[in-house]
């Protein structure tokens, strides 16, 4: 059934490649590459061993093992991080957002390709595409398999990324992710597996696009705001408010807001049961911590899909609760981070999720 969908999948690619055309410009654009480690730059001590140690491998080495890249663009690499996306920080979040701005401003600079881990890219992808000013493409990608194992897909995803990066057809979408032949936004996409090739996917909105090497074609547009219609920026930022993530369960202790309150959240993502429920005790925690405290707390899901809904089983508004619509607990935080850096109050906060 899987080939069945696979070959479905290329098919429809090849047509919509046909449809929406491939930029073949005589005059190659020129894309950075920013890389900030993970597996596609890590290192095993054999072909077929599954453990490995991420961000071994420097940028140059990675885009001279791709052959054919400096086809697509005149492409040159800089090494912003060199850490398992595990390790991926705020820190280096609003330095690589800073760089992209500082970048896409210079006119000989047509698109950014960032390398990155698979287990957080989703939500570094996300942050970039709320805080990048501008219409030149931003591309994510990375590997499930390191750059030593057999069968590597690291390079292809390489290649495939530049390719976005350098097209006419990605202006204006915003930060995109690609990996396996797909192509996503980072709102909407999340890894789904631990260790599988086909890791990521949209299951709520579906894929944006795809790419067969190199060759790309779009199906839709992103839903919400991004890039230079957001309210959002890093100009100045040095930090963000620090905001945790609970993850809710039967019988769940209300105390442990009261500790995250007490460790300096600012606010609180919780992980909720179903539609983003918890239990009434920790409800009423969150009400203390908002009144006492002026902590923010979103609820989010722990499932995989979904939207939560505001107002559902309990009035949001006595508890001081915001409902995270279909961000999911992760999304959630960086958008709390964005919106509480610029000082938005509670009133405030239930459109932007809706919004971003």
């Amino acid at each position: 059934m899987k080939r069945i969908q696979r070959f479905i999948f290329t098919s429809v690619l090849i047509i919509g490649v046909s449809v929406f055309g491939y930029s073949q410009n005589k005059k190659l654009p020129n894309v950075k590459i920013l890389a900030t480690g993970g597996t596609i730059a890590g290192s095993a001590s054999s072909a077929t061993s599954s453990s490995y140690a991420a961000g071994q491998v420097g940028i140059q080495t990675m885009i001279n093992a791709v052959p054919g890249i400096k086809d697509l663009a005149n492409v040159s690499g800089e090494q912003v991080a060199n850490v398992g996306s595990q390790d991926m920080s705020v820190e280096i979040w609003l330095k690589l957002a800073k760089r992209i701005n500082e970048l896409l401003l210079q006119s000989d600079v047509n698109g950014i390709v960032v390398t990155h881990g698979t287990d957080t890219q989703e939500e570094t992808a996300y942050f970039l595409s709320l805080v990048v000013k501008s219409d030149k493409p931003v591309v994510t990608t990375g590997s499930m398999r390191s750059s030593t194992s057999i069968s590597a897909e690291g390079p292809l995803n390489l290649y495939n990324a530049v390719a976005i990066a350098a097209s006419e057809e990605a202006k204006g979408k915003g930060v995109l992710v690609t990996l396996n032949d797909e192509i996503h936004s980072p709102r909407d996409v999340s890894k789904m597996n631990t260790t599988n090739v086909g890791s990521f996917s949209a299951p709520i909105k579906g894929v944006m696009g795809g790419v067969f090497y190199g060759r790309l074609g779009f199906f839709r547009e992103p839903t919400t705001k991004f890039g230079k219609s957001s309210e959002f920026s890093v100009e100045g930022l040095k930090s963000l408010p620090r905001v945790d993530i609970i993850y809710a369960y039967a019988d769940m202790a209300p105390d442990l807001i009261d500790i995250h309150v007490k460790a300096g959240a600012k606010g609180i993502v919780i992980a909720g049961v179903g539609n983003g429920n918890m239990t009434e005790a920790t409800l009423q925690a969150a009400k203390k911590a908002y009144e006492e405290h002026g902590v923010i707390v979103v609820r989010s899901r722990r499932v995989a899909t979904g939207w939560v809904l505001r107002d559902n089983e309990f009035k949001d508004a006595d508890y001081h609760t915001i409902a995270a619509h279909d961000l999911n607990p992760a999304k959630a935080r960086i958008l709390l981070m964005l919106a509480l850096a610029k000082g938005k109050k509670l009133s405030e906060m239930q459109d932007l999720f809706y919004t971003y």
